[in-house]
């Protein structure tokens, strides 16, 4: 999938570095990293909108290269 979409990060645990963003139109949650965020800011909150590429990793999407 090319491009940048746009989804709303659905949780995200600051200790262990690791959330789920909801895509808009899918029901499905996609894995992002703490590393997968853009910017000086590591951190993002539940329900703040983001970017991103989606990319098919290691037998399934995750989220790379958010940007809130």
């Amino acid at each position: 999938m090319k491009g940048r979409s746009i989804g709303f990060v659905k949780s995200f645990d600051r200790r262990h570095g690791y959330g789920f963003v909801l895509p808009v139109g899918s029901e499905e949650p996609v894995f992002f990293t703490a590393e997968d965020i853009e910017g000086d800011t590591q951190s993002l909150s539940e329900g703040q909108q983001v970017s991103f590429v989606l990319v098919l990793g290691a037998g399934r999407f995750e989220a790379k290269h958010l940007r809130p």
